[in-house]
């Protein structure tokens, strides 16, 4: 095992300063090597008239790429056609953006029926250390 520069330590840690000073850099260099600052969060919100979100799509733009992070519709509003109107105004709002293709994760007991439904095509899976589980990676051409 290597030795460490003195006056450094490494400890097991999650601190979001820290996490965010990282991701900055990581986004300069990025930045550097591309020529392209374009990262853009994006969402799309389930609302009720009251004004209650119950639920939505959000994800970021980066580099032509659509990233889905978070997908969520509650089980009382699911078949109700929800989450293809959150999706489709998510795609559409892409598009405008300039990004070609987008890529997701779920879980094989979440939504990758949904996804596969919607023009996504499988490109990947890792296996849980739970039997018959999986973590599922998903893309899809939006032009």
């Amino acid at each position: 095992m290597p030795s460490r520069p003195k006056g450094f330590t490494i400890a097991l840690a999650y601190t979001g300063d820290a996490r965010a000073q990282a991701a900055a850099a990581l986004y300069q260099h990025n930045i550097a090597q591309t020529g392209i600052d374009d990262r853009a969060v994006i969402g799309a919100e389930l609302w009720d008239a009251s004004g209650k979100v119950w639920g939505g799509l959000w994800g970021r733009t980066e580099l032509g790429l659509l990233f889905l992070d978070m997908f969520f519709v509650p089980e009382q509003l699911r078949g109700r056609s929800f989450g293809s109107q959150l999706l489709r105004a998510i795609e559409e709002e892409v598009i405008r953006r300039g990004c070609k293709k987008a890529v997701v994760e779920t879980s094989s007991f979440q939504a990758p029926l949904f996804y596969l439904q919607h023009g996504f095509e499988e490109f990947g899976k890792v296996e849980f250390g739970i039997p018959g589980y999986a973590r599922i990676f998903l893309r899809k051409d939006l032009l």
